[in-house]
């Protein structure tokens, strides 16, 4: 009698879930990061919502303050109406033309990283929403009226407006999300590469 014939073994699959019609499993190779519906909606709403509340408070602090006109608030904290042709913080005031150039880079640049990265993590479009809504907010201010209105007043620190502390925080968030999200993956490869490490 002959012998039964030895079956291959079957390449393993590394399975992530599967596709529409749930049998052929998904590789780790074909998932895609890229921003999908989801994510957009959730990246329009966050920026639709910063772009709005940035522009209404201006509204309300141009019609109610002069320029260079201060309301205390509370100890060091005031309403402060101050024109600013720079950047966050009064940063490279009277470069309007290089300010707004460099601004639409940025904007461009993260329209394009959150369409390649969006589903790295679920908090980026939240982030990113908060800095592009900032962004277009102040880019719109500069293009419309050559300056933005900042009123925001800390006494140790130039004044600033809703769009920049919008800024602040996105990227803050952002950078947060992304180092710790990398870091699982960093202390998975360090555990691997000991030698004590069961194969």
């Amino acid at each position: 009698m002959s012998e039964p014939l030895a079956k291959e073994p079957r390449p393993v699959d590394v399975r992530l879930g599967s596709a529409t019609n749930a049998v052929r499993p998904i590789l780790a190779a074909e998932r895609s990061l890229g921003a999908g519906r989801a994510q957009w909606i959730a990246l329009l709403a966050v920026a639709g919502a910063a772009f709005v509340a940035d522009q209404v408070t201006k509204q309300v602090v141009t019609r109610t303050l002069a320029v260079g006109e201060t309301v205390d608030i509370v100890g060091p904290f005031s309403l402060h109406h101050v024109q600013n042709s720079g950047i966050a913080f009064g940063l490279f005031a009277s470069r309007t033309t290089i300010v707004i150039a460099v601004t639409a880079v940025a904007v461009a640049w993260m329209v394009w990283f959150f369409a390649r990265t969006a589903r790295r993590h679920p908090v980026l479009p939240v982030a990113l929403g908060f800095v592009l809504g900032g962004s277009i907010a102040n880019l719109a201010d500069r293009v419309r009226l050559g300056h933005v209105t900042d009123f925001l007043d800390l006494e140790a620190w130039p004044a600033f407006n809703l769009a920049d502390t919008f800024i602040v925080v996105g990227v803050a968030v952002l950078f947060g999300t992304l180092v710790l999200a990398d870091r699982p993956q960093q202390l998975h490869g360090r555990r691997g590469d000991s030698p004590f490490h069961s194969r």
